[in-house]
């Protein structure tokens, strides 16, 4: 069943005791930072455990981790790509030790999710992140041009590499989409940009663990009918992200959850309706009154709203 959760960061925060104190109790996690490595690497079997108790310790289940090592070698082909191959091959291993069922991963290589704006005016004065290809810096990446072929032939070795090794753990590894969902920028190719594209992704290497993160404000981007592709794709969803934008992917913005373009009522119908089975966390909330931007898209009061209003809609469905 569907169950809601909360990105919560390794390290203590105000946002634990929130997300608590709005009912969630699982977290959805990064890798051990500095302070639990002890000298070790962060993908290494004690850090992770030591990770995992500290969430126990302060009321957390961590259900999923949604932090990479380092992947651009991997991405690009280059000299080197085994060893971080290797990296993520020994994170899966100790998270299915630990009991860790999800780890999400992105194909985006030089760069992750891309906005031009992280204070767009929204809402009662509220701002949110936006993007418009137009104004996308000049020296976002200094890496030379890379093609959609070359990243495909480069997914396909790492997938070969690391499937076994998840179906042996009993980890699904769950394919974030690109963010935006538009290719190329600035010279570099992206392939987890459409409905197509991820249905080539689980054909590419057939696979149980094989899977797809559902982040819903790059899906609508996408497809006009999100609900649809939710059914489409049922069981390979593993992880949810719920969000929403208005705009096309060379021009959107951030909404709130009950201001964008996509039904979202019918997009938690259509979980039901699946049988999903895993985590929905909020995610890209705006910032509000009293609250701070430096971590746009992530502050703790607009997130406060986020999970009230999913947790309504995850309640008026399954009652139904």
């Amino acid at each position: 069943m569907l169950e809601i959760a909360e990105f919560i960061s390794p390290t203590p925060s105000p946002v634990w005791r929130l997300a608590q104190q709005a009912g969630v109790t699982l977290a959805v996690g990064g890798l051990p930072p500095e302070d639990l490595l002890e000298g070790e690497a962060p993908w290494d079997y004690a850090p992770l455990q030591r990770l995992k108790q500290r969430y126990e310790a302060g009321g957390f289940k961590l259900v999923v981790i949604e932090a990479r090592p380092p992947l651009n070698k991997a991405k690009r082909g280059l000299p080197g790509r085994d060893a971080e191959i290797e990296t993520v091959c020994r994170l899966l291993t100790n998270m299915g030790r630990l009991g860790i069922p999800v780890w999400c991963y992105e194909w985006m290589t030089d760069f992750n999710w891309v906005r031009t704006n992280l204070a767009t005016p929204s809402r009662g004065g509220s701002v949110v992140t936006s993007f418009n290809a137009a104004d996308v810096r000049a020296d976002l990446t200094d890496q030379p041009p890379i093609d959609e072929e070359a990243l495909w032939t480069h997914l396909d070795y790492f997938l070969k590499k690391v499937l076994p090794v998840a179906e042996k753990a009993g980890v699904k590894i769950s394919m974030h989409p690109d963010d935006p969902p538009l290719s190329p920028i600035r010279g570099v190719g992206r392939i987890m940009r459409s409905i197509d594209n991820y249905q080539r992704l689980i054909e590419l290497v057939p696979s149980p663990m094989n899977t797809i993160t559902l982040c819903q404000g790059n899906f609508t981007l996408m497809t006009d009918d999100l609900p649809a592709d939710i059914r489409k794709f049922g069981k390979k969803i593993s992880f949810v992200h719920f969000r929403d934008v208005r705009g096309t992917p060379s021009a959107f913005e951030e909404t709130w959850h009950d201001a964008g373009k996509t039904d979202m009522l019918a997009c938690m119908k259509a979980y039901r309706d699946i049988g999903f089975d895993g985590v929905l966390r909020p995610d890209h909330v705006p910032t509000v009154e009293g609250d701070s931007n430096d971590n746009a898209g992530y502050s703790a009061f607009g997130r406060l709203y986020a999970i009230g209003y999913i947790r309504g809609l995850h309640q008026a469905v399954y009652a139904s």
